[in-house]
């Protein structure tokens, strides 16, 4: 499986957040990244715990030693085989080129299942320890503290514990029994993880918190009572899905103080606002309610860990449909840049080591090479400063009709402006920009000079520059209203003609002629990118998939708003008759 729009989907159904899952259902299944409504918990305030007893040890200041951390993520962990999920072979190489990026910590995410045998034993194949061990030799010799963990065998089979509470036990035990004597002898930048997003299916939320008690607790006493390294190495314990529930959290903190070791370290992911970090909850822009909720959400980590002498790693972190090279603008890049630069900042002030979540997205392990470098500049300076932004990363321009002045409002965080340049060219003030407050205007003389004699799309990208940080791109765009046109099709599929003309899709929306949500997902009129709909720019169609049919009602016409980033719109009108559907422009 490719690591881009396909490999995003299959991190949500691993865990249960199926595409289309609501809010409310997230919140409830208590795998949640982030939260929906900010510093709550079923509508009331939920209060850290009290203080938990934990000594100061050298865990903090090597966890400190740690940031940043990456994953070598859809590789080890990949079912049935290392490349099944789309990536190379894992070679030395790739954990170099990580090393020689400034990353100081790597996890490895593994699934054991697939080289396991039945009980009573559960012995896991000798060839197989012996890769691990190898990946885990080339890191600890690169220099990373590295973090080894129990990871997808969380739901295939542990997740099962709440029907078979022994069997499940057993199996764990001795998982982690082999796991502790393979590498006991280790480094002790060697750091265990007792398991990757606990789930237990069917249980209660009462019931999930006893069952991960109990594999917290008995994963300690495992590897404590193995020996060698073991007795005093960095272990890791999550919460209920990693999520960063205050009630969950609470219980985590519960079971930390009950171990009375203070070489403990909490694990959270962080995957964003749900409304924004997925594809069809309408919300397109890093918002007010999106900073809220990380701000939130980092400063619960914060009191009831780091506050107290506890150390955190985020685990994992990063956008659920971010980002997607083969379908790019499932989450407009610019925006998805300030989730990123905010991310850096919020590790910074509540002390906490992030681990960037990478299946193959971000480092191409083929090349050895970032697939985006500006998204990596932006995330290496947020390890020690922050960058400037601004509203949006684009400003379009009309092809025809007189050319006006675009601006843009800056947002330096903290950073003072330097400048405008186009490539390593600095603009003038007055005559291609002005600077007003934070307001940066771009001049009609500018706009026309890079637009004239420029077909449709990005005639040219400019870049602000801030005293510290990575600079913010800007594309200025030649571009005119999207045109649509009628075509039919079947429920199979539909492919509709269009000329996008330089403009880029934001969304689409599709309602019944009553106004109710049409499509897939009843909660929510807007439509999945590249599930639901797929724009193709080089060929000039946006196609609607049969997973768009699925949800719509036999006999029915539908209303297709799609909107784009230029703030164009183009009304759309579907009609169904039973397998037959045609389509028209308004």
């Amino acid at each position: 499986m490719k690591a881009t729009r396909q490999a995003a989907r299959h991190r949500r159904s691993r865990l249960g957040l199926m595409v289309g899952t609501p809010v409310a259902l997230i919140a409830a299944g208590g795998l949640v990244y982030g939260t929906a409504s900010g510093a709550t918990n079923g509508g009331a305030p939920v209060q850290a715990p009290a203080a938990v007893p934990h000594a100061p040890s050298s865990v903090v200041p090597a966890v400190a030693a740690m940031q940043p951390g990456w994953n070598l993520g859809n590789s080890l962990d990949a079912i049935p085989a290392e490349t099944s999920w789309g990536n190379p072979v894992v070679a030395k190489a790739q954990l170099d080129a990580i090393r020689a990026q400034g990353f100081r910590s790597i996890r490895i995410p593994v699934t054991w299942s697939g080289h396991q045998g039945s009980g009573p034993g559960y012995t896991i194949d000798p060839a197989y320890v012996a890769r691990i061990k190898q990946v885990v030799n080339w890191a600890l010799a690169d220099g990373f503290y590295v973090v080894l963990n129990v990871h997808h065998d969380s739901w295939q089979w542990i997740a099962g514990m709440p029907a078979d509470h022994d069997g499940v036990l057993a199996r764990y035990d001795a998982t982690w029994t082999q796991l502790a004597h393979a590498f006991r002898d280790e480094s002790d930048h060697l750091v265990f993880e007792s398991v990757n997003e606990p789930t237990f299916t069917g249980a209660t939320d009462a019931q999930k918190a006893a069952l991960l008690g109990e594999l917290n607790t008995s994963f300690h006493r495992i590897v404590r009572g193995s020996g060698g390294a073991n007795a005093t190495r960095f272990l890791v314990l999550p919460t209920i899905g990693d999520t960063p529930d205050q009630s969950l959290m609470n219980d985590l903190a519960a079971t930390i103080a009950s171990l009375h070791d203070n070489r403990i370290i909490a694990s959270l992911h962080y995957y964003g606002y749900w409304p924004f970090s997925s594809d069809n909850a309408g919300v397109v822009t890093f918002d007010t309610a999106s900073l809220r909720d990380m701000t939130t959400v980092f400063g619960r980590m914060h009191n009831t860990f780091v506050a107290k002498g506890i150390p955190v790693i985020l685990g994992e972190y990063g956008l659920l449909s971010y980002p997607d090279f083969n379908h790019p603008g499932t989450v407009e890049r610019g925006e998805a840049v300030k989730y990123f630069e905010e991310i850096g900042h919020q590790e910074r002030i509540n002390g906490i080591t992030g681990f960037l979540w990478d299946n193959g997205a971000y480092l191409d392990r083929a090349t050895l090479r970032w697939r985006d470098p500006g998204l990596f500049a932006e995330i290496k300076a947020g390890w020690t400063t922050r960058s400037g932004t601004a509203s949006s990363d684009q400003v379009f321009v009309p092809t025809s009709g007189p050319v006006t002045a675009r601006s843009l409002v800056l947002n330096p965080n903290g950073t003072t402006f330097r400048g405008l340049f186009q490539g390593r060219s600095a603009l003038v003030r007055g005559r291609d920009y002005t600077l007003s407050g934070n307001r940066l205007t771009l001049t009609p003389a500018l706009l026309t000079r890079l637009t004239a004699h420029h077909g449709y799309g990005v005639a040219a990208t400019l870049s602000a520059r801030f005293s510290a940080g990575a600079p913010w791109p800007i594309s200025v765009v030649s571009s005119a209203t999207p045109l649509a046109f009628g075509a039919t099709g079947s429920t199979s599929g539909l492919t509709i003609p269009a000329q996008f003309r330089g403009d880029v899709l934001a969304t689409v929306e599709a309602r019944y002629g009553d106004g109710s949500n049409a499509g897939p997902n009843s909660w929510t009129a807007f439509q999945a990118f590249d599930t639901d709909f797929v724009p193709d720019y080089a060929h000039n169609t946006l196609t609607l998939t049969p997973d768009f049919f699925k949800g719509i009602k036999q006999g029915s016409q539908v209303t297709l708003t799609v909107r784009f980033w230029s703030g164009a719109a183009v009304t759309y009108h579907l009609t169904a008759w039973g397998t037959s559907i045609t389509g028209t422009a308004s």
